[in-house]
C-alpha cells in the first residue's frame, strides 16, 4: 500500500492532503505489475503528458481539432504555460490550491487542466450542466477560491460566486482562447503572459484531482487521485485497447467524467494521438466529426451509440477502426445492432470515478459477447458475498476490485468505510464471474440510477421534487429504458390528489430542471394516492419499479 508521507509533498496548501481518509480505510494499492513499478517518487502528471510529448518531437502534430480550429502539441504546451503563469502571478495560486473548471470539451479547458497540474494545483472539473446550487456545494466542500469557466456558462458561475464568498477569482475564457468574446478577460490575461513556466516538482503521491461523484445518499463525494494515478491508468487499459500515434479519437463523454478525461485528454497525450473535441456532443455532431476528420476510434456511452445508430446512414464512418462503450451497462441487442450496421464490435468495459477509469474490459476482438470483460492488466477483481468475503468462480455477488488506483474520499470517513471492505473497492455492481474468469453484469446493488452514462442520486432528485409546493411525498427509482439504459421515475403523492395531470407533471419536471442539473429530472412521473411501505414505514421501491 502506498501512503503519502514518505516523500516530501510539494503542496504548500495541505488542505487536500490533510483530508485524505485515514490510512486504515484505504484500499490495497497494487503497483507490482512490471508496467507500473517504474514511477519515480516525484512526478508532475501535467508535465509528463504535454512537456514530454513536445520534447519527443511531437510539437508540430495536432493535439486537438475543435470546429474549424486546430491546436498542435506545441501550442497546447504554450497555452498551458501561460495559463499557469496567470494562475500563479495574477491569482496567487500556490501548490495544493484547488481550481474549479467549468466547460464543455474544448482545447482551452484542456490547457487549463494541464496548467493547474503544472503549477502544483488540484483540478476540480465539473459538468457544464450543473447548477449554482450544486457548484456551490463543491466550492465549499473543496475550499476552492479559483474558478476557470467558459464564457458561455457564465450565468450559473456568477450565481455560484454570489453564494460562495470564498471564491475570489473567476476567469472567463473562450473555447479556443482567442479573445473572441468581449467578456473573456482570462483570454487576454493569458495572451499577455510570456511562454515558459517552471513546473512544480510534485510528489507522485500529491493529490492532483478531486472529481465529484454522485452518491446514493446525501451530497456528492469528492474522489481524490494522485499524479501517479493519472499515469498509471494511462499505462493500464490502453495496453489492451491500444492507442497509436496515428489515431484520431472522438466521442461523447465530458472531461468532467473520468471516462471522457481519459479518452480525450490523458490517453491521447500519453500516446501522442489526436483528439477531436465536441463541446456539445450530439449524435449528429459526433458523426459529422468522424466524417470530417476521418476519426479512427469512437468513445461513447451506450445511449450515445443507440442514438447514433438511428442516423448512421447519413454519414461516412468508414475511417473507424474500433469503438469503446462504458459508463453504463451495454445491452446485448445494442451490441448486435451496432455490429450489424457497422461491422465494428463495441468493446465493453467498466470503470468508475473512484477508480479513475477502466478496471474490467473486453479486448478489441470481443471474444465473449455480452460479458463486461476480464480485469485490466494491473488490476484484480473478485465477487464478494453480503459479508464481503470472496466467493468462488461461478458465483454472483458484489463486484470488488483493486489495483494501482482506488477510493480516497475527501473528508468523508463514513462513506469511505462503506466503499472499502477488507482492502477491496466495492463498486456497487452485482456481477457474476464465470469459471473462465469473465465478469458478467447483473444489476446495481444500491439506488444509484445510471441513465445515459450519468450517475444520478435518487435522493437528490427526491429532495428537488419535494420542494415543489404541490408535492406531499415522493420516492424516486430507476426503471429500464431501451434507449437510455434507465430513466428516472418519480412516484409522487400530491397535497391534493385531484390536481394530478399531465400539465402538473410537466410543471414538476421543469421545476426540477431549474433546481438541479437538467439531466437528472424525472422523465417518468407517476401520481399515486399513497406510496407502498413496509410496516416499519420503509418505502417499497421494488413495487414502484413494477408500475
Amino acid at each position: 500500500m502506498r501512503l503519502p508521507g514518505g516523500v516530501p509533498t510539494a503542496h504548500v496548501d495541505r488542505f487536500a492532503r490533510d483530508l485524505l481518509p485515514p490510512p486504515e480505510l484505504w484500499p490495497v494499492f497494487d503497483y507490482s505489475a512490471p508496467h507500473l513499478s517504474h514511477y519515480p517518487d516525484h512526478m508532475n502528471a501535467g508535465a509528463a503528458l504535454i512537456d514530454s510529448a513536445v520534447a519527443d518531437g511531437f510539437g508540430a502534430k495536432p493535439a486537438f481539432h475543435f470546429g474549424d480550429g486546430t491546436w498542435t502539441y506545441a501550442h497546447l504546451l504554450d497555452r498551458a504555460e501561460r495559463i499557469a503563469r496567470v494562475l500563479v502571478e495574477d491569482y496567487g495560486l500556490v501548490p495544493g490550491n484547488r481550481v474549479l473548471m467549468r466547460s464543455g470539451n474544448t482545447p482551452m479547458v484542456a490547457a487549463c487542466w494541464l496548467a493547474v497540474l503544472k503549477a502544483g494545483g488540484i483540478c476540480v472539473t465539473t459538468m457544464s450542466l450543473l447548477r449554482a446550487k450544486e457548484l456551490t456545494y463543491m466550492v465549499g466542500k473543496a475550499k476552492i477560491n479559483i474558478a476557470l469557466c467558459d464564457i458561455g456558462l457564465a450565468e450559473e458561475m456568477e450565481m455560484t460566486r454570489a453564494l460562495a464568498p470564498d471564491l475570489l477569482h473567476v476567469g472567463y475564457f473562450t473555447p479556443l482562447g482567442d479573445g473572441s468574446h468581449k467578456d473573456a478577460e482570462f483570454d487576454r490575461r493569458v495572451e499577455a503572459k510570456p511562454s515558459g513556466f517552471t513546473n512544480v516538482n510534485t510528489a507522485a503521491d500529491d493529490v492532483a484531482l478531486i472529481t465529484f461523484t454522485s452518491g446514493t445518499t446525501g451530497n456528492p463525494k469528492g474522489a481524490m487521485h494522485f499524479h501517479r494515478d493519472i499515469l498509471a491508468v494511462c499505462d493500464c487499459w490502453p495496453r489492451t485497447y491500444t492507442i497509436d500515434p496515428d489515431e484520431i479519437v472522438v466521442g461523447s463523454p465530458s472531461f468532467a467524467f473520468t471516462y471522457g478525461l481519459a479518452a480525450f485528454l490523458t490517453y491521447p497525450l500519453r500516446y501522442r494521438a489526436t483528439a477531436v473535441l465536441v463541446a456539445r456532443p450530439t449524435p449528429e455532431l459526433i458523426l459529422e466529426a468522424i466524417a470530417r476528420h476521418r476519426c479512427t476510434s469512437l468513445y461513447a456511452v451506450p445511449t450515445a451509440f443507440h442514438a447514433m445508430l438511428q442516423i448512421l446512414d447519413r454519414y461516412d464512418i468508414s475511417s473507424l477502426r474500433k469503438c469503446s462503450s462504458a459508463g453504463e451497462h451495454l445491452r446485448q441487442k445494442l451490441w448486435e445492432d451496432w455490429f450489424q450496421a457497422t461491422g465494428l464490435k463495441l468493446v465493453n468495459g467498466i470503470g468508475m470515478t473512484e477508480m479513475l477509469t477502466h478496471f474490467i474490459a473486453q479486448t478489441p476482438d470481443v471474444t465473449k459477447e455480452g460479458a463486461t470483460g476480464k480485469p485490466v492488466e494491473g488490476y484484480s477483481a473478485c465477487i464478494l458475498d453480503d459479508d464481503f468475503n470472496p466467493l468462488p468462480k461461478g458465483s454472483r455477488g458484489r463486484l470488488a476490485v483493486r489495483g494501482p488506483t482506488g477510493c480516497r474520499y475527501l473528508d468523508d470517513p463514513d462513506r469511505q468505510a462503506a466503499f472499502v471492505k477488507n482492502g477491496w473497492n466495492v463498486t456497487g455492481d452485482i456481477m457474476e464471474e464465470d469459471q473462465d474468469g469473465w465478469f458478467w453484469y447483473v444489476d446495481r446493488s444500491d439506488d444509484m440510477i445510471i441513465s445515459s452514462g450519468y450517475n444520478i442520486s435518487a435522493q437528490e432528485v427526491e429532495r428537488a421534487v419535494l420542494e415543489h409546493p404541490k408535492v406531499y411525498e415522493c420516492a424516486v427509482v430507476g426503471v429500464p429504458d431501451e434507449a437510455r439504459g434507465n430513466i428516472v421515475r418519480a412516484c409522487i403523492v400530491l397535497d391534493n390528489p385531484s390536481h394530478a395531470s399531465e400539465v402538473l407533471a410537466e410543471e414538476i419536471q421543469n421545476f426540477v430542471k431549474a433546481a438541479i442539473a437538467p439531466y437528472k429530472y424525472p422523465r417518468d412521473i407517476q401520481f399515486l394516492e399513497v406510496l407502498p411501505k413496509t410496516q416499519t414505514g420503509k418505502i417499497q421501491r421494488f413495487k414502484l419499479r413494477q408500475i
